[in-house]
């Protein structure tokens, strides 16, 4: 039972603020573009609280292997929809794509997605080259770890800054679990010793 509350519960974590931001008032307003572009952003933010559990093993019903190559496979999912999150933005409006991705947007909150956009590009490219470069897997470990705080800190200040298509609390919701599941990982490895 408490395993089917967990995945229900971590199912209308992800699905309920899509649903929220998709049937957005704002959104009828928007081209197709942009509607991809919000709707890329707020599945993006709900992986975040999948990827620190699947990391280290802590998902119900599957095996730790099979959690580690979902790990990979989320991961690679994330690039996908941050591309497409940008990718809308900049169809959208060039212009304002280009001040975000630059540094010299008026808006503080671009500024915190573009340093997300380049930790999790620079996440998939360590994962893609560590053993390449003959990184020890302790260095990978605390390399990528460091990455994964800067990911959901630089998130989590982007989303809630937006005033946009998420429901406000919904987005709050999001951005909770995604700060409390990477604390949580954090301390079960590092704080127990584990």
């Amino acid at each position: 039972m408490a395993r089917v509350a967990i995945w229900g519960g971590l199912a209308l974590l992800v699905l309920v603020p899509l649903a929220i931001a998709a049937s957005s008032p704002l959104q009828a307003s928007r081209n197709a573009a942009y509607v991809v572009a919000s709707l890329a952003g707020v599945a993006a933010l709900g992986l975040l609280t999948l990827q620190p559990l699947l990391a280290r093993g802590r998902m119900p019903d599957i095996a730790p292997p099979q959690q580690r190559k979902w790990h990979q496979r989320l991961g690679a999912s994330l690039l996908i929809l941050v591309g497409l999150h940008v990718g809308g933005l900049y169809l959208t409006s060039p212009p304002d794509a280009l001040d975000a991705l630059l540094l010299v947007s008026p808006t503080p909150f671009s500024v915190y997605g573009v340093v997300g956009m380049w930790a999790i590009l620079a996440t998939a490219l360590l994962a893609a080259t560590w053993r390449r470069l003959r990184l020890p897997p302790r260095v990978w470990r605390a390399v990528h770890t460091c990455l994964a705080i800067l990911i959901v800190a630089a998130t989590i200040i982007h989303a809630v800054q937006i005033e946009g298509t998420m429901g406000w609390y919904s987005k709050l919701a999001l951005c909770a679990t995604a700060a409390v599941s990477l604390a949580w990982v954090l301390w079960r490895r590092y704080g127990q010793g584990r």
